[in-house]
């Protein structure tokens, strides 16, 4: 009896599966988003500055604070690939692997509410993939100048797209969520 073409079906299932995780979003594990946890005290400068620590120990840069308002905008953060464990923002390693195989970028709102007994943390991670518009250009180099004439600089010259590439909205992040909202509660309860 001969294996080989089981053998065969079972590696063109794997290497499908893998490939799929560059074109195909990888399905939430839980539900979309976290809810919101209340701390008790109140909303003070030590809070506020405890909750952007947190946010800078994911590496996220902060774009937007607005404390009338009680939110924290951050800049996007590209994600974490397998060679990157010093990141966080990819908390799962399927997250991992899509964030090796296709530009994945997230950007978090944190919002922190005064209530009667504390101070509401609620956390939304937004995670989008890029999605180039035609393949992209990319300079030949310096081995492609000739040795018999010199080199022309002109700096005038734009290299690259004109205009930037489009991102595809692939909805919450709900790990990563769910990871953030435990950092900025544990910071705050110090």
């Amino acid at each position: 009896m001969n294996r080989r073409p089981s053998s065969l079906v079972l590696l063109a299932a794997i290497s499908s599966s893998i490939c799929g995780c560059a074109v195909m979003a990888l399905p939430a594990t839980g539900p979309l988003g976290t809810a919101a946890v209340v701390v008790p005290g109140p909303l003070t400068e030590t809070t506020w500055e405890r909750t952007v620590d947190a946010l800078h120990a994911f590496h996220f840069s902060i774009e937007k604070e607005n404390r009338l308002a009680g939110t924290i905008q951050t800049d996007y953060l590209s994600g974490a690939g397998l060679l990157e464990p010093w990141h966080r923002d990819s908390v799962t390693l399927g997250d991992r692997l899509e964030s090796s195989l296709q530009p994945i970028r997230r950007r978090a709102v944190v919002t922190l509410t005064p209530v009667e007994n504390g101070v509401l943390v609620a956390v939304e991670v937004i995670k989008e993939r890029e999605h180039p518009q035609r393949p992209t250009r990319h300079a030949p180099g310096v081995a492609t100048y000739p040795e018999s004439r010199p080199v022309q600089r002109d700096l005038d010259v734009v290299l690259g797209e004109s205009a930037p590439p489009g991102w595809i909205t692939l909805g919450r992040d709900a790990a990563l969520e769910e990871a953030l909202q435990a950092e900025i509660v544990g910071r705050i309860r110090r």
